[in-house]
């Protein structure tokens, strides 16, 4: 069979979209080799290296395919989206697979059977972290794709409910195909690693940890403001991206005068994080609303105890063994911090419990929940 995949994120995405993208294609190649499996993007150059490695390792199964034409290459945005179909119809693909929330224009000229991943639709439910033109876009492409494809992956129960209210979907067109970890997270590392990157990063001895954009749904002031008022020794390592939200968090530490206590990460290099997971002592992830939430996995396969918040999806990934508080109550996230640093046995139990449930989500169940899904 051959499989086509929107694969722009998996060349040039580092984390969410891109994650998702190179998971889904290596898992697929690693556990159903015998089919071909054809990458589309507008462009390869300067690319990160793991679509290449992948090709090497899997010459005869994987395929790259990116515009030939003098028009298509100078306007690389406009062949994704309107002029792919060409070349979907030259190669003869079975499935296309649209990993972003998207898929082309007319797909269905081509004949081929189109398949969409829709991750979220946070920016209709929080409008006001978007701009409006990012709305718009996000709305027209997503709607599309949702409406013209033949069937949809929704990446948690709440994607599937969010895509049956907002767009109204008829829910039997919708599979949940539940989201794994790069297998990196698999492995634990030994304690010469370990020194070798808390002293590249200048870590503390003990931390607790939290991965993700510095942004406000993400919402990472709610647990300095618990780390002040609940008076925590342990140190916060936060590793992520950062916005325009972390001048106002800044501007508290300051005036709280913490700064020893919060430490900010914003060019980990991805071979390190699992390193830097396992190191920690507690995972705390206080988000508002995600798609699915895969910092909590790759912490649980890191054996680490997660706190996290009781909204949207994040209890599915969590599972039953986390800790769940509600995302502003400074209180409550101050409480589940110390019931974990203070107690051993919580900690260790979470730990355990919580590492038998995220075997769910291995890379082998994932592809073949998405076969499944392919051939259904």
């Amino acid at each position: 069979m051959k499989i086509g995949f929107d694969a722009k994120r998996a060349f040039y995405n580092r984390a969410g979209l891109g994650n998702y993208s190179r998971n889904t294609i290596q898992y697929l190649s690693k556990y159903y080799p015998d089919n071909q499996y054809f990458l589309f993007s507008p462009k390869t150059k300067n690319s990160i290296n793991f679509v290449q490695k992948l090709k090497n390792h899997n010459s005869n199964s994987i395929k790259i395919v990116s515009p030939t034409g003098f028009f298509e290459k100078e306007f690389s945005s406009l062949w994704r989206t309107f002029l792919m179909n060409k070349d979907i119809k030259k190669h003869e693909i079975d499935i296309f697979h649209g990993l972003s929330n998207e898929i082309p224009r007319n797909i269905d000229s081509s004949k081929t059977q189109s398949i969409v991943t829709i991750h979220d639709l946070i920016f209709l439910r929080f409008p006001e972290l978007y701009k409006p033109i990012d709305r718009y876009i996000y709305n027209k492409k997503f709607k599309y794709a949702c409406q013209r494809a033949d069937k949809i992956i929704a990446i948690s129960k709440q994607s599937k409910q969010d895509i049956v209210d907002f767009y109204k979907i008829n829910p039997n067109k919708i599979d949940i195909v539940y989201q794994g970890c790069c297998p990196v997270y698999y492995k634990m590392v030994g304690e010469d690693k370990k020194l070798a990157v808390k002293k590249k990063y200048n870590l503390p001895a003990k931390f607790i940890l939290n991965v993700g954009t510095i942004e406000k749904r993400k919402n990472i002031f709610s647990v300095i403001k618990a780390i002040y008022h609940g008076k925590i020794d342990y140190p916060l390592v936060i590793v992520g991206k950062k916005t325009d939200y972390l001048k106002e968090i800044n501007i508290f530490i300051e005036k709280k005068k913490i700064s020893n206590k919060i430490l900010f990460l914003h060019d980990v290099d991805f071979i390190h994080l699992p390193t830097i997971y396992q190191m920690s002592s507690l995972f705390i992830y206080p988000s508002i609303f995600e798609g699915f939430g895969i910092p909590i996995i790759e912490a649980i396969n890191s054996k680490i105890p997660v706190i996290t918040t009781n909204t949207s999806c994040l209890p599915e990934a969590g599972g039953e063994h986390s800790i769940y508080v509600e995302p502003y109550n400074i209180e409550q996230i101050a409480d589940a911090i110390k019931r974990v640093l203070n107690n051993k046995d919580v900690a260790e139990k979470m730990i355990q419990k919580s590492y038998t449930f995220v075997q769910k989500f291995r890379e082998q169940n994932v592809a073949n929940q998405l076969m499944k899904c392919y051939l259904g």
